[in-house]
C-alpha cells in the first residue's frame, strides 16, 4: 500500500492503537514510543493470516477484520484492517524491523465511514520522523506534515506484536502517543500487567496475561479537555502465556472519543451447498449398489475437491428412485 494512497473502503481495531482526528485544533492519537530502550525482540513475528471480529461488548458484531503479515528476513509487514456493515474501515499498515530489537520503518493508518465520528488518515515515517495527517475541515480536506524527532522505538502499528515481547513480570511499560493538533506532540501510553486469566478451546484450559494499557496526557491537560472532554478510557488486553506467546482479545476504544469495542479471534464457517449430482430410476437391491458406484465414479470423473463429500438418498413413491447430492463439508 502506498503511503500516500486513500484506502476506499473496505482493525488496528480494539487494538491498542488508538489514533483519531478531531476538527481543529484536531486531534491525532498514534501509538509511539518514549521508552528509554527499544523493546527486545524474544519472539520473531512471521508469516500470518489470522480471522478476526469487532464486537459491541454485548456481543453484537460490528465489523469483520484480517490480520495479514508477512516477513522478509527481518522486515515484517503487519496488515490490521477492520470492514464495517456500515461500510466504514480501519485500516492499519505498518511496516518495521526485528533485528534484536523492533524498529518501525513506517505506519499508515485510516479510519472513514459513519463509524468514526472524525475520520482521518495518518502516515508516520520512522526513519526520517515525518508525520502526515488529513483530514476534513467545513467539508475541504486539509493536509499538516511535521517532522518530528522520533525516539528509535517509536511504535505506531506495533503495539499488540510489544505486547507479546514484553515480559507479564516487568511491573511498568511507557511506549508513546504522536499528539497532533495538528502539529504532532509526544505522550505517553503506560502499560501495565494485571496477572493471569485463564480462558478455554474447548476443553484445552489456558492462561491469558492481561494487560492494561493507560493513556498518561501529562503536560496536557487542558489540550485533551478541550478536544475529549474527558480522560480517554484504558484498553484491555489479553495474550496467550507460554513458548508462543499470541494474541487472544482486546477491549477498547478504536480513536479516544468512539466507543468501546471488543477484538476476538474467530473461526471459519463453512456454508454447506447441496449439489445435484446424478439420478435414475432403481428397482432393486443391486441398482442401489450400482448406483453407488455410478454415483463415486461421477464423482471422482467430475469433482477433483477434497470437500465435497456424497450422500445416497433414496425416496419411496409409485417408482422407487435414489438421488446422490454432493455438498460441501
Amino acid at each position: 500500500m502506498a503511503d500516500d494512497a486513500l484506502i476506499e473502503p473496505a482493525l488496528r481495531a480494539g487494538s491498542t492503537e488508538h489514533l483519531v482526528h478531531v476538527r481543529p485544533p484536531a486531534l491525532v492519537l498514534c501509538l509511539s514510543s518514549v521508552a528509554a530502550a527499544q523493546v527486545q525482540v524474544r519472539q520473531k513475528e512471521g508469516l500470518v493470516h489470522g480471522f478476526l471480529a469487532l464486537r459491541r461488548l454485548q456481543g453484537e458484531a460490528v465489523a469483520d477484520g484480517d490480520l495479514i503479515q508477512t516477513a522478509h528476513g527481518d522486515r515484517v509487514t503487519s496488515r490490521l484492517v477492520f470492514h464495517f456493515k456500515d461500510g466504514s474501515i480501519h485500516d492499519d499498515n505498518a511496516v518495521f524491523s526485528q533485528s534484536g530489537h523492533f524498529r518501525l520503518l513506517s505506519d499508515h493508518l485510516i479510519q472513514k465511514g459513519p463509524a468514526f465520528e472524525h475520520p482521518m488518515e495518518m502516515m508516520v515515517n520512522g526513519t526520517t520522523g515525518e508525520v502526515t495527517v488529513r483530514y476534513m475541515e467545513d467539508g475541504k480536506e486539509k493536509t499538516a506534515t511535521e517532522r518530528l524527532q522520533l525516539p528509535l522505538d517509536v511504535a505506531n502499528g506495533l503495539v499488540l506484536t510489544l505486547l507479546k515481547n514484553i515480559r507479564p513480570e516487568i511491573p511498568e511499560t511507557k511506549v508513546g502517543f504522536v499528539v497532533a493538533t495538528p502539529k504532532p506532540r509526544l505522550v505517553k501510553l503506560v502499560i501495565k500487567p494485571q496477572g493471569e486469566e485463564v480462558f478455554s478451546t474447548g476443553n484445552a484450559h489456558r492462561k491469558a496475561a492481561h494487560y492494561v494499557v493507560k493513556v498518561d496526557i501529562g503536560g496536557l491537560p487542558g489540550l485533551f479537555a478541550e478536544l475529549l472532554g474527558k480522560q480517554p478510557p484504558d484498553t484491555h488486553v489479553w495474550i496467550l502465556e507460554g513458548e508462543a506467546p499470541a494474541f487472544v482479545k482486546s477491549e477498547g476504544p478504536l480513536a479516544p472519543v468512539g466507543p468501546i469495542w471488543r477484538i476476538e479471534l474467530v473461526s471459519p464457517a463453512w456454508t454447506r451447498h447441496r449439489l445435484p449430482v446424478h439420478e435414475r430410476k432403481i428397482s432393486s437391491g443391486s441398482d442401489k449398489i450400482h448406483h453407488v458406484a455410478c454415483c463415486m465414479a461421477h464423482r471422482a470423473d467430475s469433482f477433483d475437491h477434497p470437500s465435497i463429500t456424497f450422500d445416497l438418498r433414496y425416496t419411496r413413491d409409485a417408482t422407487d428412485h435414489a438421488e446422490c447430492f454432493g455438498h460441501l463439508s
